[in-house]
């Protein structure tokens, strides 16, 4: 149904902000950011009404920050209103109840009277003979309206009455915070060498659909857990997106510790659209060193021997700059075409700078593992014992080391044992089991507990 609207007043009595702006933009990685503008408006001497436009649709008005940079002491704000009730076909046939309007039909019409009701299925017209007229939504080709109805906006507005001294052009700066908007970070991993080098590569994806854009905008983001004391109200938004990747040529991202957390500034702007998933590279590219190992904890997973990659976030042998938690997605390249195959993802959490990050890929197809108690003693009231066999089957061309991991609980002590064990913490113990190819290796193991 296309709306046609006649005769709509044109302007405003109070001030509109002049469109040249100035943004920086803040993201927050639990669906939140914060919003910086300056712009330029004139003010006359006294109060006068001042309408702030394009705003985020997901604001929360509450966190609004104005100030004049121009003359900060003799400006004041005295009232603040957002509206938000934007213009759309069932909005604008409820304000018209009761006043008159003309509509048009495929075949009929036009029907010009009062409008009584107005459905998703039919509105009732009262003509101007008295008779009363149904008219189905789908014949509808438009709807004449005399004016925009009273309330209705084109676009979400901050409406403020402010108090100035000194008439003239000022630079005004307004801050506030809106939901619908977060980032994470993504990474991409190639294995090389034997599985002992990590070529890894760093996405930021920034998720907008806060309900507006942010053209050329100074582009700022905070890794770390931020505390907040009541959750966003968070205003549905239209569904689908535009996915935008950018290849960033240097300068990327500069970070530094900030408060608790860490932030990462965009050394360019950029222009975040609404409902958009802007992709930015983080850090340029940086091979690092990597250990594959194998891990078999038969009483938590069976039979599976898990694979995992770790490498220590230092400079010299890793990226050496804090890492936002996110999702590492980890190739391989196949030598009889060179193509790159997908091996494995596992998600991160936020990692500081010399601190050790592990990747779990999935388990291994040609080692197995095998876990059965072979004896329980009674010894007395407080105490028994325990043996327990771990038979470990490598079914793989090369050799291979498997570390076995095994949780005790209580007052415990290894009486004896086939490998020499490494005391993890006070509840896990670890055995590191070489296993020849097309081999087998048995680790036994006695343990006494007591109470």
């Amino acid at each position: 149904m296309k709306i046609l609207f006649v005769g709509i007043l044109v302007g405003f009595a109070s001030l509109a902000f002049a469109q040249e702006k100035d943004v920086a933009l803040t993201v927050y990685s639990n669906n939140l950011a914060l919003v910086r503008e300056v712009r330029t408006i004139q003010l006359p001497r006294g109060t006068s009404e001042v309408r702030f436009t394009d705003v985020a649709a997901a604001i929360d008005p509450t966190s609004v920050h104005f100030t004049s940079l121009t003359d900060p002491g003799d400006v004041d704000l005295i009232e603040q209103n957002y509206e938000y009730d934007l213009v759309n076909s069932n909005r604008i046939l409820q304000k018209y109840i009761d006043q008159e309007i003309t509509v048009h039909t495929e075949q009929d019409g036009p029907f010009q009277g009062r409008l009584l009701s107005a459905s998703q299925k039919a509105i009732m017209l009262q003509m101007k003979g008295g008779n009363i007229k149904s008219i189905a939504i789908d014949p509808i080709i438009s709807i004449d309206y005399p004016a925009l109805p009273e309330g209705l906006i084109t676009r979400p507005t901050l409406v403020w009455l402010i108090n100035n001294q000194k008439a003239g052009e000022h630079k005004a700066e307004v801050s506030y915070l809106t939901a619908n908007m977060g980032w994470h970070a993504e990474y991409v991993a190639v294995c090389k060498k034997n599985d002992s080098v990590l070529e890894l590569n760093s996405w930021v994806s920034i998720d907008n659909q806060s309900g507006t854009d942010y053209d050329n905008a100074k582009l700022k983001l905070i890794a770390g857990d931020v505390h907040r004391a009541v959750p966003p109200e968070i205003r549905p938004m239209a569904k689908g997106y535009a996915m935008m990747a950018e290849q960033a040529e240097p300068p990327r991202f500069e970070e530094k510790q900030f408060f608790e957390y860490h932030l990462y500034t965009l050394q360019r702007r950029a222009t975040v659209k609404n409902n958009q998933i802007k992709q930015i590279a983080l850090f340029p590219p940086a091979e690092i060193k990597a250990d594959k190992t194998y891990c078999y904890n038969g009483a938590l997973y069976g039979e599976a021997v898990r694979v995992t990659l770790a490498f220590q976030n230092s400079r010299g042998s890793g990226p050496g700059i804090p890492l936002p938690k996110g999702k590492v997605r980890v190739y391989k390249q196949d030598d009889a075409d060179n193509s790159l195959e997908f091996v494995g993802e596992d998600l991160i959490n936020h990692t500081p700078q010399d601190e050790k990050v592990r990747i779990y890929l999935g388990n291994a197809f040609d080692i197995k593992g095998e876990r059965i108690q072979k004896e329980m003693k009674q010894l007395n009231e407080r105490s028994h014992e325990e043996t327990w066999q771990i038979t470990l089957r490598n079914h793989k061309k090369e050799a291979v080391r498997v570390v076995v991991e095994e949780q005790l609980q209580g007052d415990w002590k290894i009486r004896k044992e086939s490998h020499p064990h490494k005391k993890k913490d006070a509840t896990t113990i670890e055995f590191e089991v070489p296993v020849q190819k097309d081999g087998e290796t048995v680790v036994e193991y006695t343990v006494l507990f007591k109470w």
